[in-house]
Formats: C-alpha cells, sequence, structure tokens
C-alpha cells in the first residue's frame, strides 16, 4: 500500500500539516511519502503507482497557490488516460485566517480529484463539543470535505499551524480506507 502526499508549501506552514498527516498515515501503512508539487512533475511515475493521493496546498487569494496549479495543469498530459481512475484522493489547505475561503481551496482539489475520476476521501472528523462548548481540536474549524487548518502569517518564522492532531487523525482514516480497497481487491 502507498500514499502519496503531493503539495505546495510557500513558507513552510504547509509542509508541517503534510508531515503530520504523513505521521498518521504511517501508524496504519507502510508506505506513506511527502512529494513536492515539482518532485512529482518530475516522475508522474510515483503518483501512477500510489493506491492513494493526497493533495495539499496553501489557499492564496481564496484559491489553491499558482505553484499547486501549475501540478494540476501538468497533469493535463495524461488525464484522457485516466491514470489516475479509482485511486484514492483527499486533500488539505493551510492559511493564516479562520476562514480564508478555504471551502473554495478544498472544493477545486475535489473537482480535480473527480476529473481524473478519483474516489474522494472526506476529512470524517466530527468537531469535539464538551459542555456545549466547541473544542479547538479535533476539527475545530469544522470542515467536512477535507482537511483544514490555521497557522499565524509569519514568514520570517514558521509556527505550528493549528489541529496538527486532525491532520493525524485524517492521515490515520486515509490508511485505513487505503487498507479497506486493498483487502477488497483479494
Amino acid at each position: 500500500m502507498s500514499i502519496v502526499i503531493v503539495y505546495h508549501s510557500g513558507y513552510g506552514h504547509t509542509k508541517i500539516v503534510a508531515e503530520h498527516i504523513q505521521k498518521g498515515a504511517l501508524e496504519r501503512s507502510a508506505d506513506a511519502k511527502l512529494v513536492s508539487t515539482l518532485e512529482a512533475q518530475a516522475n508522474f511515475e510515483i503518483l501512477h503507482e500510489a493506491d492513494a493521493l493526497v493533495f495539499g496546498t496553501p489557499t492564496y487569494m481564496g484559491t489553491v497557490s499558482a505553484e499547486f496549479k501549475k501540478f494540476m495543469e501538468a497533469t493535463g498530459a495524461f488525464w484522457y488516460q485516466q491514470k489516475w481512475k479509482d485511486k484514492l484522493a483527499a486533500g488539505f489547505t493551510n492559511s493564516s485566517t479562520l476562514n480564508g475561503d478555504k471551502l473554495n481551496t478544498i472544493q477545486q482539489l475535489a473537482l480535480f480529484a473527480a476529473q481524473h475520476s478519483m474516489l474522494w476521501i472526506s476529512l470524517g472528523i466530527l468537531p469535539k463539543f464538551e459542555n456545549d462548548i466547541q473544542l479547538d481540536e479535533p476539527n475545530g474549524l469544522a470542515s467536512y470535505l477535507g482537511l483544514m487548518t490555521l497557522s499565524d502569517n509569519a514568514h520570517h518564522q514558521v509556527n505550528t499551524p493549528k489541529d496538527m492532531h486532525t491532520a493525524e487523525l485524517f492521515g490515520k482514516r486515509i490508511a485505513e480506507l487505503v487498507n479497506e480497497k486493498i483487502n477488497l481487491k483479494k
């Protein structure tokens, strides 16, 4: 089983989220790799061979980063062959504001996966409440389509974004679903 987490990280925050998703996946899977969008474009074969692809990008101006968009467009060279058909897919984004139109970014990632005929994995983690007060984690931003995280806007010093526990839970969920899909094929 292999999971490839394809990400672009402008300042380092999104890479940290990717690392936490990988950490969670590795608890349930023998193989979860981080691949930047530039590395992916240099060797798409790594992605073609994976059982699941997890797409990650910061949200810039309400959408995926320009570097992630370049990666998306580069897949047009083999899109018509549907090389990723029925492969599992998931997505995540990070920005420095509570909303920042992160949902639009996740929707773009899900649509991109659908164009490749992939099967989308939702976050699958409900927000937690104690005494009718919503807690910061898990899923403190109450996202359902994919993982959304929040970081400060520091460029000179990269601090760990909030909700890394949810990122690890998401990684575990992805790996568990990949395992189930592989077991069904046997």
